[in-house]
């Protein structure tokens, strides 16, 4: 299939994502999987047999736009019943509180400490980040609205008192995006990716550290102060507890009880 036939059908299911509500970034994976798959002049099932040795992400993102794409632009049923490759159950990985300090510490740039403030404490994703609005903060009430999230589904978390005081001391800009150039463009993935990156370079800590790594942190800190893992779940926006309790695996606590039994 040439451009200039499967041009209409991507218009069409970029429309369809946009009208159900799905994010830029799936909208882009889908767009670009659908472009390879109508070049290809495969079958659904062996288009997705080029992925059975892929990452399990990966296989996902193609199969689930092929679902899209038949579903819901062709309405026909998608059939094909591919297992998806197996999930490794691979634990998050967690910085320690020294190395969490040591972060703020080496980071002289005040803009750029304010982000790894709050991904550690708010335990936000990067994308909540990057739409984070000073109107979502609440001074008085100690709480910061998220408005922009997984799922579209908004939740309120605590404003810890090192943000808020970091604000005040400052004098940040409180005006439109949290999160923006000199210039007033909208930071991206990537700048915050970058910040995270060399803060930990420079803190000279060995472990591969992005901004989800403070997010484990943020959670699994709080489990190990004794936290109930439904608030943590509540913070984090998780809709299910299985996706939290991972943490109930790298939290030392209870491990720590363990070791204290053998004398």
């Amino acid at each position: 299939m040439n451009k200039e036939e499967y041009s209409p059908y991507l218009t069409k299911l970029s429309e369809e994502l946009r009208l159900l509500g799905y994010s830029s970034k799936t909208e882009k994976a889908y767009l670009n999987t659908l472009q390879k798959y109508f070049t290809s002049e495969k079958s659904p099932r062996d288009y997705l047999l080029n992925y059975t040795n892929k990452s399990r992400s990966s296989l996902r993102t193609v199969y689930f736009a092929l679902k899209f794409f038949h579903e819901k632009i062709l309405h026909q049923d998608f059939k094909e019943e591919i297992p998806l490759a197996k999930k490794h159950n691979k634990l998050p990985q967690v910085l320690n509180q020294e190395e969490i300090q040591k972060l703020f510490e080496v980071t002289m740039n005040l803009k750029h400490r304010f982000v790894l403030m709050l991904l550690y404490y708010s335990g936000i994703r990067l994308n909540e980040l990057l739409n984070l609005k000073w109107e979502d903060f609440d001074f008085s009430r100690d709480t910061i609205h998220l408005k922009t999230t997984k799922g579209s589904k908004e939740r309120v978390i605590f404003l810890h008192e090192k943000i808020k005081h970091l604000v005040e001391e400052f004098k940040l800009q409180k005006t439109d995006l949290v999160f923006q150039s000199n210039l007033l463009k909208k930071y991206n993935e990537r700048t915050i990716q970058m910040i995270v990156r060399l803060a930990a370079k420079k803190a000279e800590i060995k472990k591969r550290v992005t901004p989800h790594t403070l997010r484990h942190s943020f959670a699994t800190h709080l489990l190990e102060a004794g936290a109930d893992i439904r608030y943590i779940q509540q913070l984090l926006g998780h809709k299910d507890l299985k996706t939290t309790s991972v943490y109930t695996h790298v939290a030392n606590r209870d491990v720590h009880k363990l070791a204290n039994l053998l004398k």
